[in-house]
């Protein structure tokens, strides 16, 4: 049954996320999934396949993991979403101020999006500054306007809008000194992720990861780090530090990565891996800042802040007080550093094998690894990322990136050994030959592009 052409019938774009779409995945990847399992994804003709996209990073334990969805089934049985305050909401919001060191209140929503705009909004009304400084490096944030008027797709944004909003790139604090002189008391906030493919670097190393080709833990460092330098820069001009931690946070550290790297953000945002998959997000951050949204303070002009319906849904929040318990008691953290570290040089061991270690490179922070594909001048090429791709799926792997889980144990770190070596052996032609030999169908596409 053609199923893509079902789901771009009724769904625009074919998924509820563009990373999901067709665009995104060669031809033969599967057009539609019915369930998942520990590590694994299943497909409407019952082929398996082992799974790096976990749930796009949101599953970061497994799917349907017992423990987890049973607590979220506890809670859906107590009604799941009440008139008032729930029990379970309470519980949730004091365990994410214990657990992390920045934070003195939190406001739970259904998607990071709206958690980093609700950072935003927070942030304008507390300096009454209109300017964001975004990183440039890091590919999303938000599906608001203040967001994508910074990339290619501006059709429907305001041009007001695009012009609020700057940007500075990652380990390159000059870069962001620039636009505080250049647009001096107007930045309202600065916006990153703590980190993506690289940690931030320190004085005396201007590049890689923890002064390493790949990270397998974060250093502690006496000299500044990047975002150590970001922090100071913001206290002194009086700008709100946002700190996006979607991914990092519990798959870096229990605390999130500004436990790892010494910094203290004004407002942090969680995600992804908070509930295992399970829709929650949240703003979270200092009491001065965050009492902008609150009602009790008469008289004092408020920030109508983040107000949903199912923002404290209760098997979301049940779920995510349950993930937290099972990653402390299964030390789930290292376990992730532990088989990124491996993953990462079993890759780079067999691209030396098929001698193409010069186009085919694993790297990045162990407990979120990434891999390149690049072509015989060293560029990064969609050619090669989409056929590496659709050969791991022919050997059973999906793999259009590398999110890790606490299910991927030593059986799948031998699968997945026993496919790259396959996909390597077709990628090595393909780099003799070209590459348009053994694609099958269209070049996957990138999200941020202007035109179909």
């Amino acid at each position: 049954m053609n199923y893509q052409k079902r789901l771009l019938n009724a769904i625009p774009g074919g998924a509820h996320t563009y990373s999901r779409g067709f665009d995104q995945y060669p031809a033969n990847a599967p057009q539609i999934l019915t369930h998942g399992k520990g590590s694994y994804i299943f497909d409407s003709d019952a082929n398996k396949y082992l799974d790096y996209g976990m749930a796009l990073r949101a599953v970061n334990i497994g799917y349907a993991e017992d423990k987890i969805d049973n607590a979220a089934i506890a809670q859906i049985r107590y009604g799941n979403n009440l008139t008032r305050p729930s029990m379970v909401e309470l519980e949730a919001a004091e365990l994410l101020v214990e657990l992390i060191d920045s934070v003195d209140m939190v406001k739970f929503t259904k998607n990071g999006s709206t958690a980093v705009s609700a950072a935003v909004k927070l942030a304008r009304a507390y300096t009454g500054r209109d300017l964001v400084a975004r990183c440039s490096d890091q590919p999303f944030f938000s599906f608001d306007d203040w967001f994508i008027g910074s990339t290619p797709i501006v059709k429907g944004i305001p041009q007001e809008t695009i012009e609020k909003t700057k940007m500075f790139g990652y380990n390159d604090i000059l870069s962001l000194e620039r636009l505080i002189s250049e647009f001096p008391g107007q930045i309202a906030c600065v916006v990153l992720e703590a980190a993506a493919t690289e940690c931030p670097s320190v004085e005396d190393f201007k590049s890689g990861c923890c002064n390493q080709a790949v990270c397998t833990r974060p250093y502690q460092n006496s000299s500044e780090n990047f975002l150590q330098q970001v922090e100071k820069l913001c206290k002194k001009h009086g700008i709100v530090f946002i700190l996006d931690e979607m991914i990092t946070g519990f798959r870096w550290d229990m605390k999130g990565a500004q436990h790892l790297y010494g910094v203290n953000p004004d407002i942090s945002t969680f995600g992804k891996a908070m509930a295992n998959g399970f829709s929650v997000a949240c703003v979270a951050g200092k009491r001065e800042i965050m009492e902008l949204g609150s009602t009790e303070f008469l008289g004092r002009e408020r920030v109508f802040l983040l107000s949903t319906t199912h923002g404290a849904e209760m098997c979301g929040l049940g779920a995510f007080v349950e993930t937290m318990k099972f990653m402390q008691k299964n030390n789930v953290i290292s376990h992730l550093w532990n088989y990124g570290n491996q993953l990462i040089n079993l890759i780079n061991d067999l691209a030396t094998t098929h001698g193409i270690e010069e186009n085919f490179k694993a790297g990045g922070v162990a407990c979120s690894p990434y891999y390149s594909t690049l072509d015989q001048s060293g560029n990064n090429s969609l050619e090669l990322r989409t056929l590496f791709s659709q050969e791991m799926i022919r050997q059973g792997v999906l793999m259009p990136w590398i999110a890790l889980s606490y299910r991927h144990g030593k059986e799948e770190l031998a699968v997945t050994e026993r496919a790259i070596d396959q996909a390597f052996k077709v990628y090595r032609r393909a780099l003799d030959e070209g590459v348009e030999k053994y694609l099958v169908g269209e070049v996957i596409k990138p999200v941020f592009r202007k035109f179909n």
